[in-house]
């Protein structure tokens, strides 16, 4: 990461601030379980919020290249809003059916998987065994999941569940859509409660620095993850699944990817079921789940370090504790703006001084 700006004393004459009292342990302990609590509790009101920030800011290069070309911020918005919306929509569209398919045949699915497991690793006793304890396992989830079904074929949970859905999603497009078009509206106000002229000017190459990196990263992640589901997708249907099957798999490949380590995790393990699920032969079955680390490897190893080089690198510690925490917090919703909101707190810690050693605590 770049070395932290230097920042020019307060003016001759002016009275040095006083020096701030500091919080005792206990205290900060109690202020971050607050914290936590207020993040859980209010996570129907701040998910639809950082989402649509973490759209807006995936659209700012964008809009920043519309407006070098003379067209009209409102416009520009507008125009990356609808194609956005007509992108998800047909992504949808096309997805709907083999994801209706696999989760309709899941449970069943995994009853025939022991059989499997149990003929293609012989009749050793160890296998035999792990192949006993996946088949109650199997037994115990799809009894959750035909309890799940029964539950959503309930008409009254999927007639208030509908509409909730729907305003959420409507929420998010409008605040995207405001965001986009009236954010740096919003960034003077903020900096116009500012005391004086030395924090307004740094409340403002805070706010610039934030919205500029963390835009250009969450933009070249989106283009790396979404290469990567495509690459993921065209190597499954080469190994012989369907095209709309693939399309689902390099879809959900490219949304796991946000969560570092722990998508990779859960991907891998998602495809190594999917591949004895569809194939009977070990091989083939094992086909999916490796040409997915292999792809996974090139560009976790090789082409995002490149691309995105040292400036944005995290702990891997503290990246997945954060996963940990969002993901608790937040949900699927939670991992996937783990990374963009610590790589926010690195820029701003760095910016500010006396902070910068908690910046490179996150290095």
């Amino acid at each position: 990461m770049g070395t932290p700006a230097t920042h020019e004393p307060p003016p001759p004459g002016a009275v040095p601030e006083p020096e701030r009292p500091r919080a005792s342990t206990p205290v900060l302990v109690l202020a971050t379980l607050a914290v936590l609590f207020t993040a859980w509790a209010a996570r129907e009101v701040l998910v639809p919020v950082l989402l649509a920030m973490f759209l807006a800011l995936i659209a700012s290069p964008l809009l920043r290249g519309m407006r070098r070309i003379h067209i009209p911020l409102f416009a520009g918005a507008l125009l990356v809003l609808v194609a956005g919306v007509v992108l998800a929509v047909m992504l949808g569209r096309q997805l709907a059916a083999p994801a209706a398919e696999w989760m309709q045949q899941l449970p069943s699915e995994l009853q025939v998987l022991t059989p499997k497991l149990q003929q293609m690793t012989g009749p050793m006793q160890q296998a035999s065994e792990a192949a006993a304890s996946v088949a109650r396992a199997a037994d115990g989830d799809a009894r959750q999941l035909e309890v799940v079904a029964v539950r959503e074929r309930d008409p009254w949970e999927r007639l208030t569940a509908t509409p909730r859905m729907l305003m959420s999603v409507l929420a998010v497009v409008l605040l995207t859509f405001f965001f986009m078009v009236y954010g740096e509206r919003l960034q003077r106000h903020v900096i116009a409660l500012s005391p004086n002229r030395y924090q307004k000017r740094l409340t403002l190459e805070i706010l610039q620095d934030v919205e500029r990196e963390v835009s250009r990263y969450i933009l070249t992640i989106t283009v790396i993850n979404g290469l990567l589901g495509a690459a993921v997708a065209g190597a499954l249907y080469l190994i012989g699944l369907s095209l709309p099957n693939a399309l689902l798999w390099g879809t959900i490949i490219a949304l796991l990817n946000y969560a570092p380590y722990v998508g990779a995790f859960i991907a891998a393990t998602a495809l190594l079921l999917m591949g004895l699920i569809v194939w009977d032969d070990l091989g083939q079955a094992l086909l999916p789940v490796a040409a997915y680390l292999v792809l996974q490897g090139i560009e976790g190893q090789l082409v995002t370090p490149v691309v995105v080089g040292q400036r944005m690198a995290l702990s891997p510690l503290l990246l997945v504790l954060a996963l940990m925490v969002f993901g608790f917090l937040w949900g699927f919703i939670g991992l996937l703006l783990a990374v963009p909101l610590l790589v926010c707190a690195k820029i701003v810690l760095s910016r500010i001084e006396g902070m910068e050693r908690w910046a490179r605590l996150l290095e």
